[in-house]
Order: structure tokens, then C-alpha cells, then sequence
């Protein structure tokens, strides 16, 4: 029996390794010294440069032209680095932008906001990544996730699917008086609002005509029932619509409201984005707005004496 034996200078001699190596070093950011690669792989300069070549034929022909992306070299430091330009990955100031609002959201368990904020972080370039790091690390040391602990990036990835092949699905949903109810309903979006996931759903027997939502983390032993539905056209649901039209993801009845404003009218109408002022009267602006639910009339009250003679009907 023959034994044949692989050593590192066999692989580093070999022109494929060589390219995988050289490409998989590049895309995470390092910065490579030919000469430096030369030695390292047993090969001369002009070999390395003709690795180089061929990784630059290859992004701009395989996957990507001059503007996406390109291996750059630095005359300063004599060495070469695959830049990404901002039409395919983020910018530092949006990679730390994403970050923050992650870290805030505190949407996410420790786990999966950690691995998150790893692969944004990796999107910024190499020079400025350590700032970055020491800004976003010492928040991530200090995060605070929800009580419910649930891991939610699978569920949320299932119900995308659900959503998107209009399948009927079953569900136990935990109420917040901690009751265990059964559900079978058609899910049509998920949205974000105040820390948590929610799945926007219609009833599967047509019962309640309005959108009713589910906290995603309530949510178990989630399975499709094996049937299907089907919105025409012109009922499909909007969740830009929608999510106009709710305050705090109380749903209910779309009504419209009336209510005389005195205070910052910046606030009321980034507040409600479907408000519009009727009338003005001093300093008072009487507004209308559309809302589903009870959500949008728990708010007007909770601002006292800013809001009065609040009207409201059913559309």
C-alpha cells in the first residue's frame, strides 16, 4: 500500500489553492503584499501577480464590473485590497447606522443580534472597522434582549415562506393573560413595531374581516394546514397602507377620527401618517386621520389636554 502524503507546500505550489486563498483573504479584508505572498507560498513575484490578474478578470467578468467592485492597489503601503463600492455593500456610516438600530430594537436574542452585527460589521473597510468595533462592542456588552429569549430569525423565515406560497397555517398562540389558544388563519405580512415581531393574518373562515396580528414570539408549533387561499387583486394587502393606519398594533375596525390638536404639530403628524388638517383656529388645528383598531384613540387621550372633542366612525 502506498500512502501519499499532502503537505502545506504541495497546496501552496498549487495555482487553484493559491487563487481560493488569495481571493478568500482579499474578501475579508485583508490586505496583501505580493512579495510577501511570493515567499509565503514558495513562488516568485511575477507568479503572484499573474494570481492577481486572474482574480481581477474574474470579478469583473464572473460577478461584478468596475463599479461594484474591484482589488485596488495602494502605493503607499505597496499593497492590494478588494474594495466594494456602495452600490452592493454598506457604507461604514450605514453598517454603524444598522447596528444602532439593531442594538435599540432589542428585537433580537443575545445570539442572533451578535452574529448580525458580526457580518455588518465585516462590510466595513478595514481601516475604520476598529473604530467601529469599540463603539458597537461596548453597547453589545451591555445589551438587554426581552424576556421571551426566543430565537426568531427561523420562525420569522418561515412565515416569509407562508406568506409568499398563500398558505393556510395552524398555530398555539400564548395570549398575554399566559392562556394557550389554537389559530388557523392566512398570513399576509410581518411587521416591527415597539421591540417586537408581529404576523398580520386574516381568519381562515372569513369571520373577522379586519387584519389581526399575532406576536411572532408567541407563536409555536406553527404548520401549515395543506390548504391554500387566494386574494383578488384589488383586496391584496398593502403593509405600507397598513402600517399608516396603526398605532401600537392594537387592530381592529378601520375607523376615521376627528380631534381638535394645540400641540406641536410636527408630533401629531409623524405620529399619524394619515392625518390631515381640516381647519385652523389660533394655535388649535382641527385634524382627521384613519386608523384601524383602538390604538390611535389610547394615544390622543394620553396627551391631555393637547387633544379634544375626539369624533370617530367605522369606514
Amino acid at each position: 500500500m502506498i500512502e501519499v502524503i499532502i503537505t502545506d507546500n504541495c497546496f501552496n505550489s498549487n495555482k487553484s489553492f493559491r487563487l481560493l486563498n488569495i481571493y478568500e483573504r482579499l474578501n475579508k479584508g485583508e490586505r496583501i503584499i505580493k512579495e510577501r505572498l511570493a515567499a509565503e507560498y514558495g513562488v516568485s513575484a511575477k507568479s503572484i501577480q499573474r494570481d492577481i490578474d486572474d482574480l481581477r478578470a474574474y470579478i469583473a467578468e464572473a460577478h461584478y464590473d468596475e463599479s461594484e467592485a474591484a482589488i485596488i492597489y495602494d502605493k503607499s503601503s505597496n499593497s492590494y485590497s478588494l474594495v466594494h463600492f456602495e452600490r452592493e455593500w454598506l457604507t461604514n456610516e450605514e453598517a454603524v447606522a444598522l447596528c444602532k438600530i439593531l442594538l435599540e430594537s432589542r428585537a433580537f436574542e443575545k445570539g442572533e443580534l451578535s452574529a448580525m452585527i458580526d457580518k455588518i460589521i465585516t462590510q466595513i473597510s478595514p481601516a475604520d472597522r476598529p473604530l467601529a468595533e469599540n463603539v458597537i462592542r461596548s453597547e453589545l456588552v451591555n445589551y438587554v434582549p426581552l424576556r421571551h429569549g426566543k430565537k426568531l430569525l427561523p420562525i420569522i423565515w418561515e412565515i416569509t415562506g407562508f406568506i409568499k406560497e398563500q398558505r393556510v397555517i395552524s398555530f398555539e398562540y400564548i395570549r398575554q393573560d399566559g392562556r394557550i389558544s389554537s389559530k388557523t388563519v392566512k398570513p399576509v405580512s410581518i411587521m416591527f413595531s415597539e421591540f417586537y415581531f408581529y404576523m398580520i393574518a386574516f381568519s381562515a373562515d372569513d369571520e373577522v374581516r379586519h387584519p389581526i396580528i399575532y406576536r411572532i414570539d408567541r407563536i409555536s408549533q406553527m404548520k401549515p394546514t395543506g390548504e391554500k387561499f387566494s386574494v383578488p387583486y384589488k383586496e391584496r394587502f398593502s403593509d405600507g397602507e397598513f402600517r399608516k393606519r396603526i398605532q401600537f398594533m392594537y387592530t381592529g375596525e378601520l375607523k376615521r377620527i376627528t380631534f381638535d390638536y394645540s400641540g406641536v404639530l410636527e408630533a401629531i403628524l409623524d405620529r399619524l401618517p394619515t392625518a390631515k388638517i381640516l381647519s385652523r383656529n389660533g394655535d388649535t388645528y382641527t385634524i382627521t386621520a384613519e386608523s384601524y383598531g383602538d390604538g390611535t384613540d389610547m394615544w390622543l387621550r394620553s396627551q391631555g389636554e393637547l387633544v379634544k372633542n375626539i369624533r370617530q366612525r367605522s369606514l
